[in-house]
């Protein structure tokens, strides 16, 4: 990959593993070639990795100037989306899926007694259409399952009302061998037909849980008659019912002409992520990202950005669906914020790339320009936890304990934003007695920060405590003795739900779990537990090991110091050979210590 541009390169570093269509632009801007991908950096990479082949490949390969992507939920989304994307652009070096051909879906034909058959092309007669289906087999399975449970009709005779009355019809071979009630001679009334065929739009809709019950109930049944062949029949359509996913976000036919937009709004840059649904399926998605000058709001960068974006992609949809509501109004375009539905979930898949672009431009600043990506992460912490400045030096505390026995306590120290671990200190708790947490934190508290004061050594920006409200609050007097309380930030952080603690606050905050400021703080938190647990099993070790060889009669602190100095572990000592604790202890202890691991 070598040979290809530093940009192209990084971009490749950079992209997310996961399920997605990728599409490579020429120098131009065109796009000239729309794949998918089950995983989205193996698969691009894979072009550039490796001297192709093939021919038109390596010509392919030399004339992408550009690379951008679309993450979808599963490689079902992904595989329809390229087919989208591909009759959209018509890309020069993509043969398949270039003429019409279209996914089947099945339909529910608006009629009386409604027909249900597969098609490739929707009417908007008001029949009902589900799909699309890319995968012919789990179709056919669930049109055999449904002719195997609802006897429906497949003749295309009109039966409405009058001329069934008017018995026009005969019923035909599909009634005499059973898969078939007569419908058009009366003998089956149109509320019950109607019944099954909710039943059928509920088994379609993906609600399948009460068919796949009733289905496993049939499977017992043949089981217990031991008719294990029509068992198996049915094990095979449960396995493949239960992996069947009813519906795509990609191509919806509930939805016709629309615009997406959403965007993630940070100080210095907003997000931008743009899908263009046309006729229910999306037919142009792009995202970017818009530098700012002014620390403009979310309503004054999506009323720059929907106009731009429209006007490239020749939009002529009347509504734009937002993640909120916008203060700001376009001639003839409604706004809509849908909270549930196929709409929602166009929300979703649009938030979720934004986010995946801002994740990929981080990881692209973070290797161009490390310092750079680390002030911006300490300017975050500064935003998120209310600082006064830029916290270059962080602390965090941590309590470690065994039913108040050993009680030990860790400081860990981050500096720049990465741990400084010549700074990282234990401390052995001395004044608190018995499984007290909230006092062992005031002493360790005190005890640090009155060291760098009489020191005269420099203050951290922040004091991260592990631990809710108690153990802040326990913190805070350790300040308050120091008079440091209001000159030194301090929050407390509570495992279970990362909820944030700052003095005075009765109720906690939380960041969103995928910010950066966050999981600074929590790889802060998690060191100082790993730390602090390190030395109290230590701790607890040497204890163990003290007590054990005191209990023996005869031997006393100073041979199980000698011990302990040429064998380290309780195990060692019990495995020494006599001969090997003679020559520490003498004949006459040595066998007294022998004696302990018999």
């Amino acid at each position: 990959m070598s040979l290809f541009p530093a940009e192209l390169q990084l971009k490749i570093k950079t992209m997310p593993e996961k399920p997605g269509v990728y599409q490579y632009f020429d120098a131009e801007g065109k796009i000239i070639y729309v794949g998918k991908a089950k995983n989205l950096k193996k698969r691009v990479s894979s072009y550039f990795n490796k001297t192709q082949d093939n021919y038109k490949t390596s010509v392919l390969v030399r004339k992408i100037a550009n690379i951008e992507y679309i993450v979808v939920n599963t490689e079902l989304d992904a595989l329809l989306l390229e087919n989208n994307l591909i009759k959209s652009y018509q890309p020069r070096y993509n043969i398949q899926l270039k003429d019409d051909k279209t996914y089947p879906w099945i339909c529910i034909k608006k009629e009386a007694f409604p027909r249900v058959f597969s098609t490739r092309k929707l009417i908007k007669d008001g029949s009902k259409y589900f799909g699309p289906y890319p995968s012919g087999k789990v179709m056919q399975t669930l049109l055999s399952l449904i002719k195997e449970l609802y006897l429906l009709r497949t003749c295309h005779l009109d039966l409405s009302t009058q001329k069934i009355e008017e018995k026009k019809y005969k019923v035909c071979l599909e009634f005499h061998i059973g898969n078939c009630k007569g419908g058009c001679v009366g003998n089956e009334k149109q509320q019950d037909y109607e019944e099954q065929i909710f039943q059928i739009e509920q088994l379609l809709k993906g609600n399948i849980g009460s068919v796949i019950g009733f289905l496993k109930q049939r499977m017992q049944q043949y089981a217990e008659k031991l008719e294990y062949e029509q068992a198996q029949k049915l094990k095979t359509k449960i396995d493949t019912l239960e992996n069947y996913r009813a519906k795509s976000t990609i191509v919806s036919p509930s939805i016709h002409e629309v615009d997406v937009c959403t965007l993630i709004n940070e100080p210095e840059s907003a997000f931008v992520n743009y899908l263009s649904i046309h006729n229910g399926a999306i037919i142009h998605a792009y995202t970017t990202e818009v530098k700012k000058k002014l620390n403009e709001s979310s309503d004054e960068v999506l009323s720059y950005v929907i106009p731009e974006l429209r006007e490239r992609f020749e939009s002529q949809s009347k509504e734009i669906l937002l993640v909120e509501p916008v203060g700001f109004d376009l001639e003839g375009i409604k706004f809509s914020v849908p909270q549930r539905g196929d709409k929602k979930e166009l929300i979703d898949l649009s938030l979720r790339n934004a986010k995946f672009y801002k994740l990929e431009k981080q990881k692209q600043e973070k290797i161009i320009d490390p310092e750079k990506h680390t002030i911006r992460i300490l300017g975050q912490i500064k935003t998120d936890f209310r600082l006064k400045e830029i916290p270059l030096h962080i602390e965090c505390f941590d309590n470690s304990n065994i039913q108040g026995t050993n009680a030990v306590s860790a400081c860990v120290v981050f500096r720049n934003g990465k741990p400084s671990k010549k700074d990282y200190r234990h401390f052995n708790v001395k004044t608190v007695e018995g499984p007290d947490d909230f006092a062992t934190m005031e002493e360790v508290v005190y005890r640090r920060y009155k060291r760098l004061l009489d020191e005269q050594q420099s203050l951290p920006q922040l004091i991260v405590i592990d631990g809710g409200k108690g153990q802040l609050s326990a913190a805070l007097k350790a300040l308050e003795k120091l008079d440091l309380r209001g000159k030194v930030a301090i929050c407390g952080i509570a495992k279970r739900l990362e909820e944030i603690f700052f003095p005075g606050d009765n109720l906690p905050i939380y960041i969103d779990k995928r910010s950066e400021s966050l999981k600074v703080i929590q790889f802060m938190r998690n060191e100082a537990h790993r730390f602090g647990i390190t030395h109290h099993r230590n701790k607890r070790s040497k204890a163990s090991l003290t007590s054990a060889l005191l209990d023996i009669p005869g031997i006393g602190p100073k041979t199980q110091q000698e011990l302990m100095k040429a064998f380290k572990t309780v195990s060692a000592i019990q495995h020494a050979t006599l001969e090997e604790l003679t020559a520490i202890i003498g004949l006459a202890k040595a066998r007294l210590v022998k004696g302990m691991g018999d």
